[in-house]
This record gives structure tokens, C-alpha cells and sequence, in this order.
């Protein structure tokens, strides 16, 4: 079938994005599901700055690219040997594709699944090859697996997870990465319990859920750490207790005033070098460090070994949140329906399919905390 998409062909443009235009709205063709795979309507996608490391270089890919990894939408077609989705059912994209049969998923690990690595990393589908070409029949990658900003997609049976079909899509979308990867790292990766006092640094929409997922697990102070004031004026409101510019010299001695030494928990979601640096830092003896950023791969950061081993420091990465999709998805739109995880205040922007890239450069500028496109 013949589709409209935004085409990633080249990285690296310069900003403003609104004319460089990195992402353009082609014709594509679109293969029907093959064996384990659903075809699915796109409903709402959200722009990410994991979308936006691709078009700006920092996170290299295959080229081209049809590019959005935090989506939802409605079952259209079942592949051969699906049986237990039905046409119409609503369903939140998992940017990792679960294999549930590599050593870290039968381990329960499926964060680290080995398969959906491989194949995200090929821009193909789990199973293997590709179902987007272009109109000369040259083949288009996939973004994890999700192909987001399209008109319809084809995706893994394991990359879908099947939600309430209350559930507004342009919340739902929420769900597949900010809310997944942000409350996640809270409660999956950092198991905060209650009480403890927290810092967060890189206020976009993995922070701000990370922030609504630490008010839900009760901790008892939460710093927010970010070089843009509207958005520590915004975390302020949403719940946070007090708020710093990362870039002030006495950026560290102030979180550790607020926290008694530092923070129980310091969580890392800007991307940036010198933010893991300064949560690290700002972190206690005995803390943890969780990080959920993704610099270039080049950077490296500077750690003392002394003080790692001296003050019994933990620094652990998280990816997808350590979630296990279909029970933390799920389990995280309950929460939002009961009131506990207000995630919809983290919403400021709607767009059509043709303004991604005007979208992409509010985006960059800081000017978002998440905008979804809708269908």
C-alpha cells in the first residue's frame, strides 16, 4: 500500500530545521504484515529527542529512514500466526523489540533483549529485512522497529503492546517512550523507595515523567536541574521542591545543601556529558547515579575510582526504563487514569505529519516538552 511518511535522508543538517527540512513527506510503499508482524494504523506520535540525536548526527543510523519511535495506534491487519490481537484493538509501540527467548530476556532482562538490539541497530524488523521502499523500490529503514511518523505502519508482534481503548491516542503515545523510559528509570532501574531524596537533570519529557514518577514512588525531596528556567518554573509546578541551573558554578554545593550532602538518587536524562558529570557529583555517599542519556559516542566523561569505591557510589545506565513493556505499559496508564501520573501535563504541542520539522526545531530550541503528531 502507498503511504505517506517523513523520510530521514541525510543527518547532520543545520538548524533552523524549518529550512534545512531533514525530514521530508514522501510516497512510500508499504509491504502488507508478513509472519508474526501487524499492520497498524498511526494514530498519535511523539517527538523525541532520541528522533532528534538521529537528525542532528549525535546517534548515527541508517539512511534513509523513516523515523518516530514513540507511537500508538489501531490494529488494521494481522500477519500470519497472530492470534491474540484483534482488528481494531489499540496498541502503544515498545521502541525495543522483545524476543523473549535471548539468555537477557529469559533472564528478565528483556531491556537488554539481544535480538531487538541486532535488528534495530540493522534498521530492520525483528524478523528480518525491511517493509518500506521508496517509488524506484529501493528499500527505507525502520526506527526501532516503529516507523512512527506515517500515515501506517508494519511492525513485530513484539514491538506492540495492547492498551485501553479509552485511552486518548495523543496520551497514549506518551507511553511508549517518555513515560516508559522516565517513570521507569524511577521504579525499574533506580527502585526508589520511599523517602529518599532526588535529583533530576535535563528537564525534556523523559525528565518531566521521571519527575511525576518520583512524586508517585514518594520521595521526599526532588531537585530538577536544567540550564532552561521556563522549564524548572514548569517542573516547580508539576511538584518538584526547589530548582537549579546546572550551569552555576555552585550548581553541586546547592543540591547538597537542599539534601543534607546530596541527593539519595541522581537521575541523568540531558544527553550531555557535563550533566551526568554534575549528578554524579551532586549525588551523595552511598548514592546512585541512573543515567538514561545518550551523548555521541564518542564522549567520554571523568570518574574518580576513589570515590566511587571510598563512598560506595552506584553509576548504572537504563534503557526502555528496565521495563518489561506489557506489564509496565500497561501498569503506568492505570496509574495515569487513577490521577497518580498526571502524564498529560507533560503535552504542549499537537502538529500535522507536514509540520515535523517545524516541531524538530522547537524541539532543539528547548520550546517543548513533548509534542505529538496526530492523524
Amino acid at each position: 500500500m502507498k503511504i505517506r511518511a517523513a523520510v530521514l535522508h541525510e543527518m547532520g543538517k543545520q538548524r533552523p530545521y524549518t529550512s534545512s527540512v531533514p525530514l521530508t513527506i514522501e510516497e512510500v510503499e508499504l509491504d502488507a504484515p508478513q509472519r508474526g508482524e501487524v499492520l497498524v494504523k498511526i494514530k498519535a506520535a511523539g517527538l523525541c529527542h532520541s528522533d532528534l540525536s538521529v537528525i542532528d548526527g549525535n546517534r548515527p543510523r541508517q539512511v534513509p529512514m523513516v523515523l518516530g519511535h514513540e507511537a500508538t495506534g489501531e490494529v488494521v491487519e494481522l500477519g500470519p500466526d497472530v492470534q491474540d490481537l484483534a482488528v481494531g484493538d489499540h496498541v502503544v509501540f515498545s521502541f525495543l523489540p522483545i524476543c523473549n527467548h535471548c539468555m537477557p530476556c529469559m533472564t528478565g532482562r528483556p531491556a537488554l533483549c539481544e535480538n531487538g538490539l541486532v535488528a534495530n541497530n540493522k534498521g530492520e524488523l525483528l524478523g528480518g529485512g525491511f517493509r518500506l521502499q521508496n517509488q524506484q523500490q529501493q528499500p527505507i529503514h525502520h526506527h526501532m522497529g516503529v516507523s512512527g511518523f506515517a500515515e501506517y505502519t508494519v511492525v513485530s508482534r513484539k514491538s506492540i503492546v495492547k492498551i485501553d481503548s479509552t485511552l486518548p491516542f495523543e496520551i497514549a503515545a506518551l507511553f511508549g517512550c517518555a513515560v516508559m523510559t522516565g517513570v521507569g528509570a524511577v521504579v525499574n532501574t533506580a527502585k526508589l523507595t520511599l523517602g529518599q531524596t532526588v535529583l533530576i537533570t535535563g528537564m525534556g519529557g523523559i525528565g518531566f515523567a521521571a519527575l511525576l514518577g518520583a512524586i508517585a514512588a514518594g520521595a521526599s525531596k526532588i531537585i530538577v536541574a536544567d540550564i532552561n528556567k521556563d522549564k524548572l518554573a514548569k517542573a516547580l509546578e508539576l511538584g518538584a521542591h526547589a530548582a537549579v541551573d546546572s550551569s552555576a558554578s555552585d550548581a553541586v554545593e546547592q543540591v547538597r545543601e537542599f539534601t543534607n550532602g546530596g541527593a539519595d538518587v541522581g537521575f541523568d536524562f540531558a544527553g550531555v556529558v557535563q550533566a551526568l558529570e554534575f549528578t554524579y557529583n551532586a549525588t551523595g555517599r552511598g548514592g546512585k547515579t541512573v543515567t538514561a542519556g545518550l551523548p555521541h559516542p564518542s564522549k567520554q566523561m571523568q570518574l574518580s575510582p576513589t570515590k566511587l569505591v571510598a563512598e560506595e557510589r552506584t553509576l548504572q545506565g537504563s534503557y526502555i526504563g528496565s521495563c518489561v513493556p506489557v506489564r509496565d505499559i500497561p501498569a503506568y496508564i492505570a496509574l495515569y487514569q487513577s490521577g497518580r501520573l498526571p502524564v498529560d501535563k507533560l503535552l504542549t504541542h499537537t502538529l500535522r505529519l507536514d509540520e515535523v520539522n517545524e516541531g524538530f526545531e522547537r524541539l532543539a530550541a528547548g520550546k517543548a516538552i513533548r509534542q505529538v503528531i496526530t492523524f
